[in-house]
């Protein structure tokens, strides 16, 4: 079934982005969820089903009773972290599209910052049983326990591959932070930085600085998908979901993909997977593609993206960034709303909103044209990815 417009976001909302929340993560999801459901104009009894990612602390039903919701007649879980952010919006499509359910909202909450940090659950997480961990226990002892860890192997070798360097990462650390300046809901609104302060910030792992490093935030996300029948019934315009997709790739692993022949494949195989289905899928190449939020947990990770999009060449990410194509007014602007570098690491799914609001013409740093804006989830696990289009 090719889920094309089968299905539209027809609510967005989401709570502020904090280090420091003083909620509870149930708190975080329930105001979250209900800001989108007045977006939409829809009341909670309307939702009969909820999609949100393995890591999430809040059931469904715990929900569904704070919220006041009647029956669910769908619920979902999916994996790999922020490799979900997309996948939760294709499994609220195909629920719409086969008639599992009317009306869903996908969600995501966190206390990351407050909580339990990325890197503070390295040790916790490693001493679990299960084959993810005991395939960890080869590399964890030589140092490689968190993600800043594995993804500098990756930067690593990706800059030895194709020429990259640490004022490569930067610059896309920097559009990042111009972005995220100009919008009042990012965390650095107002807090732009310079090449040089991204040089100068401390390392992390090489060739990782601060800088490259995403945001650890305490906050949630939520978005109401529905069909676009009853979406163009509702308060705000329709937001199409043209495609949406997921994608593993052969000898996959969770940020240490060492079984392959490069570790640094230029093309993100998995990211290369879900780049296939959307086009497909949608009917469209790179060029009708007007901006794009990219995962960026970790800067370097921007690149091969571009790559793997086919917004250029295997190699050439740097130059285009150089470029200044990534910025608002380039060729194919990235993560105008400050991406999680800038806004919030909500696990990608403020990429979502921000398509969003791109397409119905009410992001802070609104383009001039957005009628196709490509999101995607987690680089180095199995991940997803969703072309947001306007209502034809």
């Amino acid at each position: 079934m090719n889920l094309t417009d089968r299905a539209a976001i027809a609510g967005i909302g989401q709570t502020e982005f904090s280090k420091a929340s003083g909620r509870t993560e149930l708190r975080l999801a329930v105001e979250a969820i209900t800001s989108a459901l007045d977006d939409a104009g829809l009341p909670a009894a309307e939702v009969d089903g909820l999609t949100t990612f393995t890591y999430d602390t809040n059931p469904e039903i715990a929900l569904a009773r704070a919220l006041g919701m009647k029956e669910l007649t769908f619920f979902s879980r999916v994996p790999y972290g922020g490799g979900a952010a997309c996948a939760v919006l294709h499994q609220a499509a195909m629920a719409v599209a086969t008639g599992a359910a009317r009306t869903l909202v996908a969600y995501r909450a966190l206390n990351m910052r407050s909580g339990a940090r990325a890197g503070s659950r390295a040790g916790a997480v490693i001493a679990q049983v299960n084959a993810e961990e005991v395939a960890r226990s080869w590399y964890a002892p030589f140092g490689i326990r968190t993600p800043a860890a594995m993804a500098a192997l990756f930067a690593t070798r990706y800059a030895h591959e194709f020429g990259a360097d640490s004022t490569d990462f930067g610059r896309v650390s920097v559009t990042s932070r111009a972005h995220a300046a100009t919008n009042p809901d990012a965390w650095f609104h107002g807090k732009p930085i310079t090449l040089e302060e991204h040089q100068s910030s401390r390392w992390i792992v090489e060739p990782l600085r601060l800088l490259d490093c995403c945001q650890e935030s305490d906050g949630a996300v939520a978005v109401v998908v529905t069909s676009p029948e009853r979406a163009r019934d509702l308060r705000r315009p329709p937001a199409m979901i043209r495609a949406a997709a997921q994608g593993a790739a052969a000898d996959q692993h969770e940020m240490t993909s060492y079984y392959r022949p490069s570790p640094a494949d230029a093309q993100l195989p998995e990211m290369a997977v879900v780049a296939r289905q959307l086009y497909t899928a949608a009917g469209l190449e790179p060029a009708d593609i007007d901006a794009a939020m990219l995962y960026d947990h970790f800067s370097p990770y921007v690149l091969p993206q571009l790559e793997a999009f086919g917004f250029c060449k295997p190699g050439e990410a740097a130059a285009l960034v150089r470029s200044g194509a990534i910025g608002l007014e380039g060729a194919l602007p990235v993560n105008t709303h400050g991406g999680q570098l800038g806004e919030g690491y909500l696990h990608g799914m403020n990429g979502i909103t921000e398509a969003v609001r791109q397409v119905r013409g009410t992001a802070a740093n609104q383009l001039a044209s957005a009628h196709n804006v490509l999101v995607t989830a987690g680089a180095g696990v199995p991940t997803s990815g969703t072309i947001i289009g306007s209502a034809r």
